[in-house]
């Protein structure tokens, strides 16, 4: 069940600062502080490198990632290390950690289903057996409304309490509603720590997402009689909420929009490039064949994203979190064509 107006805790006491703090012995690492930490997982993608450097000048900031970050600011600690590992309850074990944002979910399609539940799930267990041991105040963790499901059936707009249905075609996407279901029973048996559950739109920018990947091929396949309404939302945004659900008092699930809905021919349109219309029988069997061939980046379910509808209301996050949207559509659908880093 999802957590709609959860019951509010009485807010604990502040931990007092300490006033030592054990270095980290990792390369580049900050030296020591006091002051607590908000932890990010998944730090060198996209998301985490915005959300970094959107919160390290008010906040100090400790990365966790399997991949270097060359060009992380200088006051950012970063931990090239896995979740899964002892290496990082040592982060949690100084006490100073005052939030975790939990970004490091892996989306490859092409990694197999043991890999994903072990990254995924396993390491989420972790992440959360920590959390509690330690008495990590805040937790925020970045789902997808992609957890819901396009479906023929779907209302026209879905609240927070809507099923979680996205995994009955596509298995890639059970491991994050697993994920989603870890934090929501988290926030029941663990109400000393603000979990936060945040299920943004599909996710537009210089991400390498399945969403800005299909915009930008050179010809956008659609298929044949399917127009659908489509969420869209800048990943600038998607980092603003993230900050947002860090403010104290602030715990539940949120669907994060951005600006009005459009058909997907408008999206397409707005980047002006062609579009090629298919009929789905004959896009499914080619998308499975180029798949096995390793040709194509998309696997055939995914086809279900561009056939149906799955929009959100996100009217909880604007009245709650104070979440509102800064980029319109057409700054928001051609952030795709920025440039990305490396």
């Amino acid at each position: 069940m999802a957590i709609i107006d959860p019951p509010m805790p009485t807010e604990p006491e502040p931990r007092k600062a300490r006033t030592s703090r054990r270095a980290s012995g990792a390369p580049g690492a900050a030296s020591a502080s006091s002051e607590p930490a908000v932890v990010v997982t998944g730090i060198v993608g996209r998301l985490g490198k915005s959300l970094a450097r959107a919160l390290h000048r008010e906040r100090r900031v400790i990365g966790i990632d399997r991949r270097a970050f060359p060009d992380r600011p200088k006051d950012i600690e970063h931990h090239e290390i896995d979740i899964r590992r002892t290496k990082t309850r040592d982060l949690f074990r100084g006490g100073d950690v005052a939030a975790v944002v939990h970004l490091g979910i892996m989306h490859d399609p092409r990694a197999s289903a043991g890999e994903h539940h072990s990254w995924n799930v396993v390491g989420f267990q972790k992440l959360l057996e920590y959390v509690a041991q330690y008495d990590v105040k805040k937790l925020v963790v970045l789902s997808s409304a992609n957890v819901y499901g396009p479906r023929p059936d779907n209302p026209q707009f879905l609240g927070e309490e809507a099923p979680l249905l996205g995994g009955a075609n596509f298995s890639e996407i059970r491991d994050l509603i697993e994920v989603d279901m870890l934090a929501q029973s988290f926030f029941w048996k663990h109400p000393g720590t603000e979990t936060v559950i945040l299920r943004p739109v599909h996710i537009l920018g210089a991400v390498r997402n399945a969403p800005s990947n299909y915009l930008r091929l050179p010809a956008v396949p659609t298929l044949m009689g399917f127009d659908p309404m489509v969420q869209v939302v800048h990943e600038a945004d998607v980092v603003r909420a993230v900050a947002l659900a860090l403010q104290p008092g602030v715990r539940g699930i949120f669907n994060i929009g951005g600006p009005p809905p459009a058909p997907l021919s408008r999206l397409i349109g707005a980047l002006g490039r062609p579009h090629l219309p298919i009929p789905h029988p004959l896009a499914a069997a080619m998308l499975r064949r180029l798949w096995k061939l390793r040709i194509a980046s998309f696997p055939a379910p995914e086809l279900d994203h561009i056939r149906y509808v799955c929009m959100v209301d996100d009217r909880r996050a604007r009245e709650v979190l104070g979440y509102e949207p800064l980029h319109g559509f057409e700054e928001t659908v051609r952030a795709v064509d920025e440039e990305r880093w490396p």
